[in-house]
């Protein structure tokens, strides 16, 4: 005799709203989450720099910001080796940008001396691959700051307001990565299935 449960279908097993609008959004995505919780990160960021830089101080954020989104990165490690490349080669840049400032008078050759000059000690004197570009843009800042001041005093504080601009733009980056890191983890990308190769007839 058979069972009363035999030929019957089993109920399928509910799923919750929240689990079926996460599959929704990964067929939507396509597993791949990082730009999702890139945009998370830099719309989170660009916030707390807003607020302590225009609403608290009264500053343009624009230095900070940008200096932020390349920061930024969904994966810490690679967000704190950008952080380590770009802190090192902005204080070099800052260096050598204050230098030609302040020793190379009103020499209409010290912004192309000064940018030379930064990118040849990042190359071969501290050797930070990662962000090396930022030692020459930095020297770039603080010199573009005496042109738009007219005046070296002048030149060399606005010069490092906007390199301490750029550095707390790197901090807010790291921080906001590594918080969103611990409250939204990015989820663990699926391996490729590898392409299966023809079997080959052993040799004779």
């Amino acid at each position: 005799m058979s069972s009363p449960s035999a030929g019957t279908a089993q109920p399928t097993p509910k799923t919750s709203p929240s689990a079926s609008a996460r599959a929704r959004l990964d067929r939507l995505f396509k597993g791949d989450w990082a730009g999702l919780h890139f945009s998370a990160n830099i719309f989170v960021a660009t916030v707390l720099l807003w607020l302590i830089l225009r609403k608290f101080a009264g500053l343009n954020p624009i230095w900070a910001i940008s200096s932020m989104i390349a920061a930024s990165d969904p994966v810490v490690k690679t967000a704190m080796k950008t952080f380590h490349g770009r802190i090192v080669n902005s204080l070099l840049g800052c260096a050598v940008g204050m230098l030609v400032l302040v020793v190379g008078g009103s020499n209409a050759w010290k912004l192309p001396i000064a940018l030379s000059a930064a990118a040849f000690l990042s190359a071969y004197v501290v050797r930070v691959q990662v962000m090396f570009r930022q030692a020459p843009i930095t020297a770039a800042i603080v010199i573009a700051s005496e042109l738009e001041r007219h005046s070296k005093i002048g030149g060399v504080e606005l010069g490092a307001r906007r390199v301490a601009e750029v550095l707390l733009g790197c901090v807010v980056g790291v921080a906001v990565s590594w918080a969103m890191s611990k409250l939204w983890p990015l989820p663990a990308t699926k391996p490729q299935p590898k392409p299966s190769t023809p079997e080959q007839l052993p040799s004779r």
